[in-house]
């Protein structure tokens, strides 16, 4: 097996991650408190990737640790309907809460839950046969998403320096704010993500607000609605472990193929097919029609637009009764026709993979996650926002306050401003590489500067 462990962080990530588990349950047949109930061995050939058989015949419990400061988020998972699900040892609270601080988190009242989280960690794993990696799920606005999601990446990262560390992250809106010292924590938790993490989903609140409105035609989205399509995606990136398929592939394969330069590990990723409930009935889903909406620009989970930038790498996961022929086919279309969208300097830079079992519900869908330049404005938004209010001094002394230095905000800062300056550069890379190209063309490359002689 290789087993994925999941870490809720805070209120974002727990409810993300009940939204999840929803999910992974209906795809596996068990019911709210994990007792098997499909009639499809599919389920349970590799069930063992998110679930374990606990002592009771044909029931499972998730690999899944609840993380948060305050009690309130853990208890109403506790009291919800699969508050049977998970083991009680896996829900670690603390009593005093983060306050949208991520010092604390980081720092002094995370500080103190941190190693209490690690030994159940270490339980987990011990667990499992072939530990893959861990998933973290949380919010980067937050104090506990922020502050102790990210101490606890450092953490793994010390403890299990050869596992994958995949992250979902969500990151501030640009119109929407939850709240004020978001650009703060956000730059924070970048610094670490930045050092620590191997995969980073980026997600934000508003491009899913726009998917639920404009796309599934809900009125009036809640948070439960962004969390159901944000399970999708997850769902669909680990698909591939868990269930039979033509072409495998998995959290590892996942990086080595999208990962180029390991500081630009920072994915947007898209699911479909996304139809109103009402449509679905006069749609007939293909392969043509799944890839065509993966690459549209509405459908992407984070409030940047692709076509301003360019792609580095993509990923396309297909589920169900998908040809391998086909799938191909249509995505070296795409990069035929959209030529200039995609860097020169990665000649295949579109990896597949394929699994026979289709979502409930659903006779195929695919998942796209894509490595592009674009990121960065999710980058610059925040950190505008940051320099706004550091330039002032703006609510700092609450973070001096809980023992941090301002010498952190400030590397914190240039190390955003670095990423997206890399981002940059790259993009440009491609604007250079067929200047050389119009060069060799003619039979003369540019005259190189001569060294100067010391």
């Amino acid at each position: 097996m290789r087993e994925l462990i999941t870490l809720c962080a805070g209120q974002a990530g727990n409810q993300i991650g009940s939204a999840f588990w929803q999910t992974c349950l209906a795809e596996h047949g068990l019911n709210d408190d994990g007792t098997y109930v499909g009639d499809n061995s599919n389920q349970l050939e590799k069930i063992g990737v998110f679930f374990q058989p606990s002592g009771q015949e044909g029931k499972y419990v998730p690999r899944s640790i609840q993380v948060d400061l305050e009690p309130g988020t853990l208890d109403h998972v506790r009291s919800g309907p699969m508050g049977k699900l998970f083991r009680p040892d896996t829900f670690v609270g603390g009593q005093s809460g983060a306050g949208n601080n991520f010092a604390k988190g980081f720092y002094t009242e995370g500080a103190e839950l941190v190693e209490n989280v690690m030994d159940v960690v270490r339980k987990e794993a011990e667990r499992a046969d072939g530990l893959q990696g861990f998933q973290l799920i949380h919010s980067l606005g937050g104090g506990t998403g922020s502050g102790l999601g990210t101490n606890l990446l450092t953490k793994l990262r010390e403890e299990f320096p050869d596992r994958m560390l995949a992250t979902w992250s969500i990151l501030p809106s640009p119109k929407v704010s939850d709240t004020v010292v978001e650009p703060y924590n956000t730059t924070l938790a970048m610094h670490q993500l930045v050092e620590n993490a191997d995969l980073s989903f980026c997600l934000d609140n508003e491009a899913l607000y726009d998917i639920c409105q404009r796309t599934l035609k809900t009125k009036d989205p809640n948070y439960s609605d962004l969390n159901q399509i944000i399970s999708y995606a997850m769902s669909g990136c680990s698909t591939t472990l868990r269930f039979p398929g033509q072409l495998n592939s998995d959290l590892r394969k996942l990086g080595v193929n999208m990962v180029p330069f390991p500081r630009l590990h920072f994915f947007s990723c898209g699911f479909a097919p996304l139809v109103a409930p009402g449509g679905r009935a006069y749609q007939q889903v293909s392969v043509p029609e799944l890839v065509q909406q993966m690459f549209d620009p509405k459908n992407i989970m984070a409030a940047i637009d692709p076509r301003l930038g360019k792609y580095l790498t993509v990923s396309a996961i297909f589920r169900g009764k998908v040809s391998s022929r086909d799938a191909e086919r249509e995505l070296q279309a795409v990069q035929t026709k959209n030529a200039s969208q995609f860097v020169e300097w990665i000649p295949q830079c579109v990896s597949t993979s394929l699994c026979d079992v289709a979502p409930p519900g659903l006779r195929m869908s695919a998942t796209f996650i894509g490595n592009t330049t674009s990121i960065q404005e999710l980058f610059k938004r925040t950190h505008d926002a940051f320099a706004l209010m550091f330039r002032r001094k703006a609510f700092l002394h609450w973070y001096t306050g809980e023992g941090m230095d301002e010498m952190e905000f400030t590397e914190a800062e240039s190390n955003l401003m670095d990423l997206i300056s890399e981002y940059q550069q790259y993009e440009a890379a491609s604007a250079d590489d067929e200047e050389l190209g119009e060069y060799a063309e003619e039979g003369e490359l540019p005259a190189e500067e001569p060294e100067e002689e010391y």
